[in-house]
């Protein structure tokens, strides 16, 4: 009998790496609960890269295994909107990169930040998974087949 591609067992699929960064333990909590484990049936599963610190956002994104960022801009002591700001300007083609930021009015300073989106507190679980799947397909769409 002939086989044809796609016959078989389906090929491993490599995760889509979230980097998910904030000081508030509940705020990573929220983020992962509102996004899941595969947020969109065309999306490989997520995998989950938690940082409390920026030193350990900018080592795991200089390692260039990140796919997409999501950064808390009310984390403390450094905010993730001058994070992404940093990171924007010093990584070439630095991955997509969400920010929450802590009101709607604020979205003025994500721009500012450089985000590619913005999500404001309280996270709504829809707007928060839309996002992040708009930037996950762009980014694997563009630049790695999963």
């Amino acid at each position: 009998m002939d086989s044809f591609p796609g016959d078989g067992p389906p090929a491993r699929e490599q995760p889509l790496r979230v980097l998910l960064y904030s000081d508030d333990i509940d705020t990573r909590n929220a983020v992962q609960l509102a996004v899941g484990r595969r947020p969109a049936r065309d999306l490989p599963p997520v995998e989950w890269f938690e940082c409390a610190t920026a030193p350990a956002v900018i080592e795991r994104m200089d390692a260039g295994l990140v796919d997409v960022a999501v950064l808390d801009g009310e984390a403390a002591p450094t905010g993730g909107m001058g994070l992404c700001r940093q990171l924007k300007n010093e990584i070439y083609r630095c991955p997509p990169i969400l920010v929450l930021t802590g009101r709607p009015q604020d979205a003025w300073l994500a721009a500012w930040s450089l985000a590619d989106a913005a999500v404001p507190h309280p996270l709504d679980p829809f707007d928060l998974t839309e996002a992040l799947v708009g930037l996950a397909r762009t980014r694997l769409g563009g630049v790695r087949a999963g």
